[in-house]
């Protein structure tokens, strides 16, 4: 993880010249000249990480696709509205939040030390960002520009000031009137706080085996869980799915492939994360704060290894509903327990079942 310190172009504005801008999975809206990308493989969404010290603010900005925010570290303020006074909401750490596209919107680290943010974005282009028309006036008095090819101009490393049909223009009144309109009430919807996630014990099919147990708790979009009763708080459109997981001590998510790309950001514990073909097998221990890329139809397994349980965030790519291949073993363990996978997806009693996928699952004197 390389932090970009002149990503955006209120860097050099008092109050923001401290932020730090992280591309973990393709280029965001970072605005940088030269981009310090962790993995540029297209994944159908974006991450990036928003670093700041105490008191350090991001400026108001539009974003034309999603933008999620989960809180590792810190406590922050999120303002939005034509002039950021549209209302505020606190977020900390283990809370995720997503802000509504086309609204204005900003945040500051009130916490006491060094706050830390993962953020998602929709889409593998973003399509850039709208800055406040009084960022832009402030930031051109600190010599940044920005072209309309989204490029930055630092005046104070030796470019010239553009032309100024090559500039961005800012937005009108006209133009900011017609915005979309959010109350604390309705913002609060697209709020999970931590001590409000609803896991379940159902969510996967090997949480029934002995030394599993792991639990999701959905937060926007339809992710992996197979617990038809579970329900995401933020449904609408973001190009990707965000779940929380956990895995208690020792245990783990057995053996399953996912046709969707696949990534993992760990906030506790030691996760090992294994991925097997036919001929060969690799893992990686994650530690918290690490974040994992996993490809698509690659048979992979996630198990708790230190002596805490694990917490993290799992994103999936792609807006539908995602449907797991669990391996054979634990089919067969499963419907030893007694349960299967009905024709939705979804986790239901073998007994229950269509006489077909019973037949395929337990020998016929098991089935009750």
């Amino acid at each position: 993880m390389i932090p970009e310190r002149v990503a955006f172009i209120d860097c050099k504005m008092p109050g923001s010249h401290l932020k730090e801008n992280y591309s973990l999975i393709g280029s965001g809206v970072s605005q940088a000249t030269k981009k310090e990308i962790s993995i540029s493989e297209p994944h159908g969404f974006g991450l990036g990480v928003a670093a700041m010290p105490a008191g350090i603010t991001n400026n108001l900005h539009i974003h034309y696709t999603a933008e999620v925010f989960m809180i590792y570290h810190g406590k922050w303020l999120f303002r939005w509205g034509a002039e950021g006074d549209e209302g505020e909401i606190v977020g900390e750490a283990g809370d995720i939040i997503s802000i509504p596209t086309w609204i204005f919107r900003g945040f500051t680290n009130i916490g006491d030390d060094h706050g830390w943010i993962f953020t998602a974005l929709g889409g593998n282009d973003s399509g850039g960002i709208i800055w406040h028309p009084q960022v832009l006036k402030s930031a051109a008095k600190h010599g940044l520009y920005l072209t309309k090819s989204n490029k930055m101009i630092d005046t104070d490393a030796g470019e010239a000031i553009p032309e100024p049909e090559q500039l961005v223009q800012p937005l009108d009144d006209a133009a900011i009137t017609c915005l979309p309109h959010y109350s604390v009430e309705k913002m609060c919807e697209r709020l999970i706080k931590r001590g409000e996630r609803l896991f379940s014990s159902s969510s996967l099919l090997d949480s029934v085996l002995e030394g599993h147990g792991a639990e999701l708790a959905p937060a926007v979009g339809y992710g992996i869980t197979q617990d038809r009763e579970q329900h995401p708080t933020v449904t609408n459109p973001h190009g990707l799915s965000i779940e929380w997981g956990r895995i208690p001590v020792n245990g783990e998510i057995g053996l399953h492939t996912l046709a969707q790309k696949q990534v993992l950001i760990l906030f506790k514990g030691e996760l090992d994360v294994t991925l097997k073909s036919s001929s060969d097998e690799s893992s990686e221990i994650m530690h918290p704060q690490d974040v994992f890329s996993c490809p698509e139809n690659v048979w992979r397994r996630f198990r708790a290894v230190g002596d805490t349980s694990v917490e993290f965030v799992l994103l999936t790519s792609g807006d539908q509903r995602k449907h797991i291949e669990w391996s054979e073993d634990i089919i067969n363990q499963a419907a030893a327990k007694g349960f299967g996978i009905d024709p939705d997806g979804y986790i239901a009693p073998v007994s229950m079942l269509p006489p077909s996928i019973q037949e395929a699952l337990l020998k016929p004197e098991l089935i009750a």
